[in-house]
């Protein structure tokens, strides 16, 4: 007997026309409930191991002079603290992360270097902090049913994650080596080009959201390839390409959500390999930051997927291009001035 396709996204298109209403959806069932405890456990270990890398635990692990440090008197020694202004802006955008596939390291990052860190202390904690909301994400989005993770037989959505995940670690690899190593491309021309590539993107996804796009999965060939090139040259511009690809490539809105989740905490997952690899030559990395956003991620990065659920898949086909847009005219908004001054 052949065995019938399965797409991976049947099970959101099931749920929405067995529970019609917003309010049936947010009705939690045991499944729900049991999903919802896997990820606050699984969130209090993290932050437990986070506490304990922030006081430096191993040579390798130490209290980098940042301006916020310097003004704490904490330079030389294992003293650390949560930064409650932290924790609310991981809260704000791990929510909108997590609902709408983008945007996270995207804002954070810069953010954090205006308040006074230093990019060792915020890169490996977003990666951190980015692979485990990923990953928990993708199985959040699996028990509250807007995808299904399939493996026998495999299901459309794993093929995706699989595409995107290998293409984007190739593209990375020779993003980083051909834009930096050879052609040694100014950051601020390199951030201008993302920001450009996301307005275009949002705008096409926006046009094309009233009307249903043909699955094409070739397509995610080329986004998993542009995206993997964006993370490795700006470190930005990942979720962003990969989610609204997904959409302009037909798959719906929820489904393509999750499989970021999981593209993005998998290529997490390989960067973080990376950087404990780079300590073995001499690197330091201060995880001064990772109890804070550990903290803050806690509750929106459990509660964003099931706002998923929640609300109807055409509201998320307007609200994503949406936001792709207004992250990318924040883009802008950093790097504009410095634009102008080089073209001056």
């Amino acid at each position: 007997m052949e065995e019938i396709k399965t797409m991976g996204w049947e099970v959101a298109q099931e749920l929405e026309r067995e529970k019609k209403t917003i309010l049936e959806r947010l009705k939690p069932d045991n499944r729900v409930f049991r999903a919802v405890m896997v990820g606050f456990i699984v969130f209090i270990l993290i932050f437990m191991a986070s506490c304990w890398l922030a006081g430096n635990p191993f040579t390798a692990t130490q209290r980098v002079p940042s301006e916020i440090v310097q003004a704490r008197g904490w330079v030389g020694t294992s003293q650390w603290g949560i930064f409650w202004w932290v924790v609310l802006i991981a809260i704000v955008l791990e929510f909108l992360d997590a609902s709408a596939g983008m945007g996270y390291g995207t804002a954070i990052t810069p953010l954090l270097l205006i308040l006074g860190f230093d990019p060792i202390q915020i890169v490996p904690a977003v990666m951190i902090q980015q692979a485990t909301a990923g990953l928990l994400g993708a199985y959040l989005h699996n028990e509250f049913g807007n995808v299904e993770w399939r493996l026998k037989p495999m299901s459309e959505t794993i093929r995706l994650w699989l595409i995107i995940s290998v293409i984007g670690c190739f593209a990375v690899a020779f993003s980083i080596t051909a834009v930096y190593g050879l052609l040694k491309v100014a950051k601020i021309w390199i951030n201008f080009y993302v920001a450009i590539l996301l307005v275009g993107m949002g705008i096409i996804s926006l046009i094309k959201s009233k009307r249903s796009t043909h699955y094409n999965p070739r397509k995610m060939f080329f986004f998993g390839a542009l995206a993997g090139f964006n993370k490795g040259i700006g470190g930005g511009g990942y979720g962003p390409v990969v989610t609204v690809g997904g959409l302009l490539s037909g798959v719906p809105v929820k489904s393509m959500m999750a499989v970021t989740a999981l593209s993005e905490g998998s290529v997490c997952i390989v960067s973080i390999v990376v950087w404990l690899a780079m300590l073995t030559q001499g690197v330091v990395i201060d995880y001064i930051l990772l109890p804070s956003m550990m903290l803050g991620s806690m509750v929106a990065a459990v509660l964003a997927p099931y706002a998923t659920r929640v609300f109807p898949e055409r509201v998320w086909k307007v609200f994503v291009p949406i936001y792709c847009c207004i992250l990318a005219a924040y883009s802008f908004w950093k790097i504009i001035p410095d634009v102008l001054n080089k073209l001056m």
